[in-house]
């Protein structure tokens, strides 16, 4: 048995998507539906079972181990406040399932975020040194959370107390289907790509730091099928035990990805720049790029989707169709 939280979400449907694919189907699913368009995520998914994250914990005391547990859900939001809640859905749920999988001796592969890097300022190099770990400062409570567990993680595999097989993710800026729940989460492809398709002229943010054009602060984009990919490769990987960024690892501008979602639709992009909201200029951050090198080293050798592939892909073969779910 395979149990996926959060798997009804971005990340975690398309996983469910690539197990089916791969032949499974004796999947649990953990995660709410609530009112909008998520069930459509996993509505050509096929599985044993779908429980709520209130049933979760008295569901694990009956079982006695699982093959491989994927831990995607979270309150993902980047501009949450509320640290009660953050706590509550972030933070002690992970440390719950990590000690149920150390205990049970399931493999854990668990979603962390480049959020831990905070400005940047201390590099995006995946290294769980503890040391290495307390130099970095998280802008928002989301990241915060994240940081934490991460090191809360590393120092209890450090004594010991680790299931058998563990990794934790440090996903940079996904993009890719199943995102359309995420309402001003959501990536810019799926923001603008109606827009585009006709005709419109979209907005970024102007520039706010030097050495930055308008419209050129740079993220590592990196498309949800390589997180996927990546996550069923280290499934397998007995000796991978530890903190991996999730990117490409090379930073592109937010034009250049307003550009290829314009060719993929065979559009030009018109862009006007617009002031960038008071709330979130101070915590912005103007670059970040993934250290590729660990993952690499240890094995995993599949190419990446290429900035333009990816967002063709995503945008002729979903977001442009009757049905955009994946």
């Amino acid at each position: 048995m395979i149990i996926v939280t959060g798997a009804t979400g971005f990340i975690g449907s398309n996983l469910v998507a690539d197990l089916n694919e791969a032949g499974r189907t004796d999947i649990v699913l953990v995660d709410v539906l609530e009112t909008g368009v998520k069930w459509k995520n996993i509505a050509k998914r096929r599985f044993l079972d779908i429980i709520f994250p209130c049933e979760f914990d008295a569901f694990l005391d009956r079982l006695p181990a699982a093959e491989m547990v994927f831990h995607m859900g979270a309150n993902s939001s980047t501009t949450a406040v509320d640290g009660d809640a953050v706590l509550l859905s972030n933070l002690r749920p992970s440390m719950k399932l990590w000690n149920w999988c150390a205990r049970t001796r399931s493999p854990l592969i668990y979603a962390s975020s480049a959020a831990t890097y905070g400005d940047g300022t201390a590099g995006f190099d995946d290294d769980q040194n503890l040391a290495s770990l307390d130099r970095l400062q998280p802008l928002n409570l989301y990241g915060w959370s994240k940081h934490a567990f991460d090191k809360w993680a590393v120092e209890q595999a450090m004594q010991g107390f680790a299931p058998p097989v563990w990794a934790g993710l440090k996903f940079f800026n996904v993009y890719g289907p199943n995102e359309a729940h995420k309402g001003d989460m959501k990536s810019l492809v799926a923001k603008n790509v109606s827009a585009i398709a006709e005709g419109k002229r979209i907005s970024l943010f102007k520039s706010y730091k030097e050495g930055y054009r308008d419209g050129e602060q740079l993220r590592d984009f990196v498309y949800v099928k390589d997180c996927t990919a990546v996550m069923l490769w280290l499934a397998e990987k007995p000796t991978s035990n530890g903190l991996f960024n999730m990117g490409v690892g090379q930073a592109r501008s937010f034009r250049d990805l307003m550009l290829a979602t314009g060719t993929a639709l065979g559009r030009t992009v018109d862009i006007d720049y617009v002031d960038m909201p008071d709330a979130i200029r101070p915590n912005y951050q103007y670059f970040t790029q993934a250290n590729m090198r660990k993952l690499r080293d240890t094995g995993y050798s599949a190419p990446f989707w290429s900035l333009e592939d990816g967002v063709a892909d995503y945008a002729q073969n979903y977001l442009t169709r009757p049905d955009p779910f994946r």
